[in-house]
């Protein structure tokens, strides 16, 4: 993983090993083995991560049961009954593992998901609107002693 955050795919360079630049100097080219590329999408966090295989396990082995409870039923076993009831209880359950990978990616969204870097436009626009307030209190002050001034000056 690179500082940001992000897993780097490698792919492997292009090239052969005898090949010259084409600079005509006669110089061997530089070849790399293997060249980074960003990856276009970020990583998972690893308790969504965790929430997500969870689920797939558990969506795959409802399928799984699901499919005995129709075999047997096809088959007209008495294990038929008892699979169709547990499928429908490993369906809840399924739906409540992806609804926890759901609710865990929107918890790790909310205490971690915001950076703040210096190139933010979120920054820059916070800061202009404070040196805005900035100069209308300013603004306001300056007012208010020229007003205080007036009153003084005719008081006296």
């Amino acid at each position: 993983m690179d500082r940001e955050g992000r897993r780097r795919s490698g792919r492997r360079a292009e090239g052969t090993a005898g090949a010259t630049s084409g600079a005509g100097d006669g110089s061997p080219m530089t070849r790399q083995l293997w060249v980074d590329e960003p990856v276009a999408r970020m990583r998972l966090a690893d308790p969504v991560r965790t929430a997500a295989v969870r689920a797939v396990l558990i969506a795959s082995l409802t399928l799984i049961q699901g499919m005995v409870a129709f075999l047997c039923t096809l088959a007209g076993s008495w294990l038929a009954f008892p699979m169709v009831l547990s499928s429908v209880a490993s369906t809840v359950a399924a739906t409540w593992a992806v609804l926890d990978v759901w609710v865990t990616r929107q918890v790790w969204k909310q205490r971690h998901g915001v950076i703040s870097e210096p190139s933010s436009s979120a920054r820059a626009l916070r800061r202009e609107r404070r040196r805005a307030r900035r100069a209308a209190k300013a603004a306001a002050r300056q007012s208010s002693r020229i007003r205080r001034r007036e009153r003084l000056s005719q008081v006296a």
